[in-house]
């Protein structure tokens, strides 16, 4: 079996090291703050850097090239142009969350995706620990990793935004979670222009006014985002259906902040207008 090296005991290499043990590999101890990393690329067949991404230019450049030695990194949005001094490169970056070793080594071997880039090593990782390889080449690597980011962090914070709001109204956040749940299936299943329900897909300005009326005024920019969102998503799915009659479109109505006069503040304070092109439909089912 292979044998591998990884530089950072933080909760990505712990994983990492603890799913490819599982998977047979002869995984060396860890190196972490304060160890000699000069060797660390002799007698392995890979080297991994778990290390943060801004450290992984600095840490590859401290290791001595060894010809025979793949030096692989884990970060999403980084390519292998960070291992420069180093024959063989590779970049291998698994899309799940690893919030604790255990965890992270259960996710590693459940058949994740991961984005590969550079030396075959990166595929036979992947293989050994049954996942699925998808090549991101290192100019698409910002981007993809922004993706892993908004599906992850981003819907984390909203759900701390929403247990925020419910908290207000007295109810607790369990009581949300099949709803949320049920939205990410309808989208694995619809797609998430046929998933979108809402009042912003109807067009239902008078509500959306409400609901921002209701939250307290530091909830209102992430609640403004949110519909933003959910009218470029509807323009989309619009722009894509055959042409329809034009329907007149209804005001966007005016939100006054709490002890704010009506016509104050109009710009911040009232849900954004719909997209060019998509008349907001008060009726649309």
């Amino acid at each position: 079996m292979p044998t591998i090296r990884i530089v950072g005991p933080g909760r990505a290499g712990r994983s990492l090291a603890t799913a490819l043990g599982h998977a047979g590999w002869d995984v060396l101890p860890l190196l972490g703050r304060g160890d000699p990393v000069a060797d660390a690329a002799q007698g392995v067949d890979a080297l991994v850097l778990a290390t943060p991404d801004d450290a992984i230019a600095g840490v590859a450049a401290a290791v001595r090239p060894r010809a025979g030695t793949v030096v692989a990194h884990l970060a999403g949005s980084l390519g292998t142009d960070v291992l420069g001094p180093h024959p063989r490169r590779a970049a291998l970056h698994p899309l799940v969350a690893l919030p604790d070793p255990d965890t992270g080594a259960r996710r590693l071997l459940s058949g994740a995706t991961f984005a590969v880039a550079g030396d075959a090593m990166a595929w036979d990782i992947v293989a050994a620990l049954g996942g699925t390889p998808v090549e991101v080449a290192d100019e698409d690597r910002a981007a993809y990793h922004a993706a892993a980011c908004i599906a992850a962090n981003h819907v984390v914070a909203l759900l701390g935004q929403v247990e925020r709001v419910a908290r207000a109204a007295g109810v607790p956040l369990d009581a949300f979670l099949p709803l949320a749940a049920s939205a990410v299936e309808d989208v694995g299943r619809l797609g998430s222009r046929r998933a979108l329900t809402g009042p912003a897909t109807r067009g239902d300005w008078d509500t959306l006014a409400r609901h921002l009326r209701a939250l307290d005024p530091q909830e209102r920019s992430g609640y403004r985002a949110g519909v933003g969102l959910a009218l470029q998503l509807t323009a989309s799915a619009a722009s894509a259906r055959p042409p329809s009659p034009a329907v007149p479109a209804a005001p966007v109505p005016e939100v006054a902040a709490p002890g704010v006069a009506a016509g104050e503040r109009t710009a911040r304070d009232r849900p954004p207008a719909p997209a060019p092109g998509r008349a907001p439909v008060a009726a649309q089912a």
